[in-house]
């Protein structure tokens, strides 16, 4: 879908204007999205597969459920509205625990220029994963690893593993110890 969405500057602010997804990502216009690290009391973190049908980075894993935030919406509201859709999943706000907003800037082969701000939050899944509904147009698949996989996972990133996006190494050791200090 090519909603609206807020265009911020450089830094991050916003500057009051909005423009479709679709121009954003041509443009290369800065803008948020948010982002939700799942993780379970057993230790484990839940993985979520891009569709085949995305046209950044397709079937590799990645963060738990991303989105970008629509015009006039809070990082905390975008998150909550994309946790339900691609998961099926409903949390509140008051579950979510921000850990940070991280500058991720790429352009890629295709022409899309990815000029995003990660509001970035963990929260605990209180559902088995067997509860999840992955939403097709966004999710392959779904699962859980444990932290000593989750961290196998992010040494072997650009070994040709096709399994994280390889350009989040830092990110990816960001999240797991901030998961590990929550858990």
């Amino acid at each position: 879908m090519d909603e609206f969405i807020d265009i911020v500057d450089k830094h991050g602010k916003p500057t009051g204007k909005s423009k479709l997804k679709s121009v954003i990502h041509t443009k290369g216009y800065y803008h948020h999205t948010s982002h939700l690290w799942l993780y379970t009391d057993k230790g484990k973190i839940l993985l979520s597969q891009r569709s085949a049908n995305k046209t950044i980075c397709p079937l590799l894993w990645d963060v738990s459920v991303a989105g970008h935030i629509d015009a006039g919406e809070t990082p905390e509201q975008g998150i909550i509205r994309e946790t339900k859709e691609e998961i099926g999943l409903t949390i509140s706000e008051n579950e979510l625990k921000k850990i940070g907003v991280f500058k991720c800037f790429q352009s890629y082969k295709n022409g899309i220029v990815d000029n995003e701000f990660h509001n970035t939050y963990i929260a605990k899944l209180n559902v088995s994963i067997s509860k999840l509904i992955p939403q097709e147009e966004e999710v392959e698949a779904l699962k859980l690893v444990d932290f000593r996989e989750f961290k196998r996972l992010i040494k072997t990133l650009g070994s040709n593993n096709n399994h994280f996006v390889p350009s989040n190494k830092a990110y990816y050791e960001l999240i797991l110890n901030q998961i590990k200090n929550h858990f």
